[in-house]
């Protein structure tokens, strides 16, 4: 053999590359086997090596290899020995598995997220796509508690990296944080755009007893219960659900304290208005008594609207208080006195409906008015109105 053809052969042996578990070769495909292993010579080392089906990433029947391609692969151990001519097992799925999880920690080093669809809903959680198996603890699904996690499935959903242990496949990420960081922004968004007396919509999102939080896109607005209707509430579910859409006043915004208080009884028909077009003077309307003074009674007779029976007015008999006769809550039948809607009063009367006694009808002398000292403003209605015009009912 020449010095030249020594040479040559050294370098050729030389150039033979060794085979060890864990690096990652090139393997140009020879054959496939019976059992559809993928059979392939490894570049540089003159052996081959073989990639059982489930370490492929496509399945040989879907036509994703053929004779002569070139794939990236990890060697996972050795087969046989080197007397033998033993070969290597490899992988391509693993190699992949590995360049993902690579990616992960990249991402998790940076403080970035990443995003997986959820493939499948598990005691205690979900389990989530993302190139390798993820999971996330229910805990960690949303920001409150979620009760049914199958509506999660199929979703794609952006998620924080929590913990990740390639050596043990472990990888635990939150779509809690991001809910969080939505909603924080989405508030703020709602917050920058609320004017105090604008009327948007929202839907109802918890019921209390002293009144319903309203979802206004991101941020909850109170609807105090005395501002649901005109109507007297007794409790926010009685004539509210949750899920059920409606229209609100802003009625004021503290961004400090993210407080929106709302109302939705000021986006409906005032009471007084039109009220001309309902009652007239001499009609006879059915009411309830509401409230009880020292000076007369309050009834409502139509939803929100009260109008005044005056003590004077309640009986043909002398009585010291009204709650002598009335009692809150009672129905009664009044005659309408008076209607003046620009300040938004009615006088009313139930003496006006009763039969004048006897002795009454006799005696025609003028009756005293009665002075009572009430402030104007803590009832809406003038001191004309307090005492009553005695007379009317002599007609």
């Amino acid at each position: 053999m020449s010095e030249s053809e020594n040479k040559d052969l050294l370098e050729a042996l030389n150039s033979v590359k060794t085979v060890e578990v864990g690096d990652v070769v090139k393997g140009e495909i020879l054959a496939f086997d019976d059992q559809k292993q993928v059979i392939v010579g490894i570049e540089g080392t003159g052996v081959e090596g073989v990639v059982p089906a489930r370490e492929l990433t496509s399945g040989v029947d879907e036509g994703a290899y053929k004779v002569g391609d070139e794939l990236d692969l990890v060697v996972i151990s050795k087969i046989g020995s080197d007397k033998e001519g033993g070969s290597f097992l490899l992988s391509q799925r693993r190699l992949a598995a590995r360049k993902v999880w690579d990616d992960i920690e990249k991402k998790f080093e940076a403080g970035e997220t990443i995003k997986a669809p959820v493939t499948q809903v598990v005691k205690g959680g979900l389990v989530v796509d993302a190139g390798v198996r993820g999971f996330i603890p229910a805990s960690m699904v949303s920001d409150h508690f979620v009760e049914d996690l199958n509506q999660y499935k199929g979703q794609e959903l952006e998620l924080k990296i929590v913990e990740l242990e390639p050596s043990e496949n472990r990888l635990i990420l939150s779509h809690k944080e991001i809910v969080q960081q939505e909603r924080e922004a989405n508030k703020k968004a709602v917050l920058d755009k609320l004017v105090v007396g604008d009327v948007v919509e929202g839907k109802v999102a918890r019921l209390t007893n002293f009144g319903a939080f309203i979802d206004l896109g991101g941020v909850d607005g109170l609807v105090h219960v005395s501002e649901i209707s005109f109507e007297r509430v007794g409790k926010p579910s009685d004539v509210l659900k949750v899920g059920q859409d409606v229209k609100v006043k802003v009625l004021a915004v503290d961004p400090e304290k993210d407080r929106i208080s709302l109302s939705i009884k000021q986006t409906l028909p005032q009471p007084w208005d039109n009220i001309t077009e309902k009652v007239a003077e001499g009609d006879v309307l059915e009411g309830t008594v509401k409230r009880l003074t020292s000076f007369g009674a309050f009834v409502e007779v139509f939803p929100g609207v009260e109008g005044l029976i005056h003590i004077s007015q309640i009986s043909h008999k002398h009585i010291a208080t009204p709650n002598e006769v009335l009692a809150s809550g009672e129905k009664v039948k009044v005659k309408v006195l008076n209607v003046n809607a620009e300040e938004h009063r009615l006088a009313l009367s139930i003496k006006a409906l009763q039969e004048k006694p006897a002795a009454e009808k006799k005696q025609e002398a003028p009756v005293e008015e009665e002075k009572v000292e009430i402030p104007e403003e803590d009832t809406g209605f003038t001191m004309a109105d307090l005492v009553g015009d005695e007379l009317k009912d002599q007609d």
